[in-house]
């Protein structure tokens, strides 16, 4: 017989504007706190607002402007080094109680864990051992966490993100019965994990509202609707998971690829664009080579200005053989930006992609290729990663980095987009 597990699924509370309270020695629950870098302007989005501004009702992703004028509050510049500090002395928090094997790490501030195996050492039953880690995690950094548990992942994560809002504990819990019994009616279908306003859309004009009409509905038409992605609807809708963390762990996907992607201050007119769209392939190239790897595909997506009522522009293009070379891969992006970029409004989002990655296994030779100027290339894209793992990311740089409106050696000193 199986054994029952247990899942837990533990977020911290607001995480970047609680780590920016108690650097100040302040408590989150009773601190009005955004961050946002000023430097970006009333547009700028707030990484994360303290439990007392969402209180006040003021959302966690909102920008700037949108925040109530009577509201008086601290903004404090995001500082991306230092919350995935504490987000380390908080791993290694939960390392005390669960081995590395059974956690997985879904973001900075989420991860899930198998403790089936850990409850009975420490004599505890799921709430217990939640409120044990919960402790340590406030005394250790100050920081309060919250807390899912569910027989799977899933229930785990809903009881996280539903449930325990609800608990002056913040720990929520939920078993398949509950689930149907408390969530089957539960609206929006938004507060759910895995969906997306798509999928609202489309369940609405199948007159589907909620997790008990999903589960009443014809399974041939959801699989009509939503293809083999109906399967995991159906389990959701009925509170089943079968994956595991094991799998997670083992999962290895059939393709690869390599992306990077910034979001801009103000609208770059379509030259611009190609400067940064460029930029941002050199860099992509290069971590090829890091990895050993080459690009048989390249994408772009641009997104233009918020003015501009226009859906984002995409185009794609497969190179002749598969490569990492940086001159080569900047043609092909160079080539397909032009196809792209036809309209003359401003860009504000910009993305690149290098797909359908194989390993390099060395020089691509063909009847139009310089097997010399290749092997050249190689060693100094070679020189070039080992200069930039010796003094950083900016201790060599193209001339085209310190053209006006380049980002490349401005990004270098982020993390994630955001000052570090």
């Amino acid at each position: 017989m199986a054994v029952r597990r247990t899942y837990m699924c533990f977020d911290l509370k607001s995480f970047y504007a609680s780590v920016e309270c108690v650097a100040r020695g302040l408590d989150p629950f009773e601190t009005n706190l955004v961050v946002a870098d000023p430097s970006r302007g009333e547009r700028s989005i707030c990484l994360a607002v303290s439990p007392a501004m969402k209180a006040l009702g003021v959302p966690g992703r909102c920008r700037v402007y949108e925040i109530p004028p009577n509201i008086d509050y601290i903004m404090a510049t995001p500082r991306m080094q230092e919350y995935i500090n504490v987000s380390a002395e908080i791993y290694s928090v939960y390392l005390k109680y669960v081995a590395a094997e059974d956690i997985h790490v879904y973001s900075i501030d989420e991860v899930f864990m198998d403790v089936t195996d850990y409850m009975a050492a420490r004599r505890l039953d799921a709430l217990g051992f939640a409120r044990t880690i919960m402790a340590d995690v406030l005394a250790t950094t100050g920081i309060t966490a919250t807390c899912g548990i569910g027989p799977n992942l899933y229930l785990a994560k809903i009881a996280l993100d539903i449930i325990s809002k609800h608990s002056p504990e913040f720990i929520g819990v939920l078993t398949e019965e509950s689930y149907r019994e408390k969530l089957w009616e539960h609206q929006p279908l938004s507060d759910f994990w895995r969906i997306s306003r798509g999928t609202i859309k489309r369940l609405a004009q199948l007159g589907i509202r909620n997790m008990r009409d999903v589960c009443q509905a014809e399974e041939a038409l959801l699989y009509k609707t939503f293809g083999i992605d109906a399967q995991l609807l159906i389990d959701h809708a009925w509170g089943r998971e079968s994956a595991k963390i094991s799998d997670i762990k083992a999962y290895k996907p059939s393709t690869h690829s390599v992306s990077t992607g910034q979001v801009l201050h103000e609208g770059y007119d379509i030259p611009g664009a190609k400067l940064l769209i460029l930029e941002m392939a050199e860099l992509l190239s290069l971590e090829l080579v890091e990895q050993g790897m080459a690009a048989s595909t390249v994408d772009i997506l641009l997104f233009y200005s918020y003015s501009a009522d226009m859906k984002p522009a995409h185009g794609s293009i497969r190179l002749d053989a598969p490569t990492s070379s940086t001159k080569t891969l900047l043609k092909y992006t160079a080539a397909l930006y032009d196809r792209v970029a036809t309209a003359d409004v401003p860009v504000y989002k910009l993305n690149v992609c290098f797909g359908s990655l194989t390993p390099d296994d060395g020089l691509q030779y063909d009847m139009f290729s310089d097997p010399v100027a290749q092997e050249k290339e190689r060693r100094l894209q070679g020189a070039v990663l080992d200069i930039k793992r010796k003094y950083g990311k900016n201790g060599i740089f193209k001339a085209m980095n310190l053209l006006d409106g380049a980002k490349t050696l401005e990004r270098n000193g982020q993390i994630g987009g955001h000052r570090a």
